[in-house]
């Protein structure tokens, strides 16, 4: 499968940082471009309620499904075998995991939708620091050659 998934120094600093910040415990998270699941699975087991894992590619939406009914999670989590722009967005949303294909040049319009969930909080991974208008930058960190930017819209009620 050519999926490029996030290491594990990196996933543990992501999810260290929004459980320090009470963001995963009863959330609602989507892990966008999801590749084998690895991220939404992690926010599972960290108490989130339900993850919505986004992947356009069939193999890797099936092997997401495969390690979601090995792990007895497969009713606290819909799997979208759909290209993230063409994603139906839930009612509800709090966590945004989002790991496109370095390069990726769609934040500006990922960003726009997400910003109907007025406390989401998106955490982005990338090559380079993620900015849009309307959000602001909780956090960022460089892990080697991977950037991780965490997001809010302007206003937002959460940290």
């Amino acid at each position: 499968m050519a999926t490029r998934p996030t290491s594990e120094m990196v996933r543990t600093a992501i999810f260290n940082s929004l459980e320090s910040r009470g963001l995963l415990e009863g959330a609602v998270v989507a892990d966008l471009f999801a590749g084998s699941g690895a991220l939404g699975i992690e926010a599972l087991s960290r108490g989130a309620t339900h993850a919505h894992f986004v992947e356009a590619d069939p193999k890797a939406a099936a092997t997401i499904r495969q390690n979601l009914d090995v792990l007895a999670l497969g009713a606290e989590a819909t799997v979208h075998p759909s290209a993230v722009e063409r994603w139906e967005l839930p009612q509800t949303l709090d966590v945004v995991l989002a790991d496109p294909p370095y390069g990726w040049s769609g934040w500006e319009e990922l960003l726009g939708r997400l910003a109907t969930f007025p406390d989401v909080v998106v955490a982005a991974e990338s090559d380079r620091h993620i900015t849009a208008d309307g959000w602001q930058v909780v956090a960022t960190k460089r892990h080697g050659g991977t950037v991780v930017t965490q997001l809010r819209p302007r206003g937002a009620n959460r940290t």
